[in-house]
């Protein structure tokens, strides 16, 4: 069978099936959301998410190591699901830090989160990723080679993943282009933006004046422009910390 077809479908499945598991947490679950909002969770445009599709991928590929040489049944599993934790997480490591880094864009904060490093991973997520791989492993892999099997033999399913790849394409050429404006904002005013924050400073600006505001930061007349929204944002960073200090003083 062909690998590449094999890798094509899984980034494709991945990527859907984690902005759906994204949109949901975020909406009843995340703190970062007290209004219990719908909110896209990328910085992509359509519904999905590349990290959730290379992590599937990763997922399928490690699944195949042995770990027969481990005598007791239970410690392979146990092992093999530590191993798909820790390596989603170095890739989410480096996925986080390639845009602090190179974009000054923050996709995801774990600041609050106990142990964290840098706000980029942390030990409640990793654990999280071992729960879906072991729900990956048990309910989702033993079907993986039928499921390929019915899409290399399927023309209509395969135009449909070429499809999906190809406005894929275009909508990552238009996101990072924007990126690349709040970037070069970013790095003259020696910020790092975290987008949560900044999309719901967006969405409260959006309910307060009851406008449209374009949701990735268009920078057309009649929508917000990136400047105005990062400077807000700022402006609104610094007098929570001065309200902070003079509170600190007070008491």
């Amino acid at each position: 069978m062909n690998i590449f077809l094999i890798i094509l479908f899984l980034f494709f499945a991945g990527s859907i099936i984690g902005w759906s598991l994204e949109v949901l947490w975020r909406h009843f679950f995340s703190k970062n959301n007290p209004e219990h909002k719908w909110i896209n969770p990328g910085f992509l445009v359509g519904p999905y998410l590349p990290l959730y599709g290379f992590s599937l991928t990763i997922l399928f590929l490690l699944s195949f190591i042995d770990v027969s040489f481990i005598e007791n049944k239970i410690l392979q599993k146990a092992i093999l699901f530590v191993c798909m934790a820790l390596s989603i997480t170095v890739f989410e490591y480096i996925a986080g830090l390639i845009f602090i880094k190179g974009m000054k864009i923050k996709l995801w904060d774990y600041s609050r989160c106990w142990g964290n490093i840098q706000g980029i991973i942390c030990p409640l997520y990793t654990f999280f990723w071992y729960i879906l791989s072991t729900v990956y492993y048990f309910f989702i892999h033993p079907r993986v080679l039928n499921w390929l099997y019915w899409f290399t033999n399927h023309l209509t399913f395969c135009l449909v993943v070429g499809f999906f790849y190809g406005v894929f394409a275009v909508d990552v050429f238009y996101s990072l282009n924007i990126m690349k404006r709040i970037r070069k904002f970013a790095k003259e005013n020696g910020l790092v933006v975290r987008l949560e924050n900044l999309q719901q400073h967006i969405r409260r600006v959006n309910d307060e004046n009851k406008e449209k505001v374009h949701f990735w930061l268009s920078t057309k007349s009649e929508y917000i422009d990136i400047k105005g929204a990062v400077l807000k944002l700022k402006e609104k960073v610094m007098s929570e910390k001065k309200d902070s200090t003079e509170n600190t003083k007070k008491h």
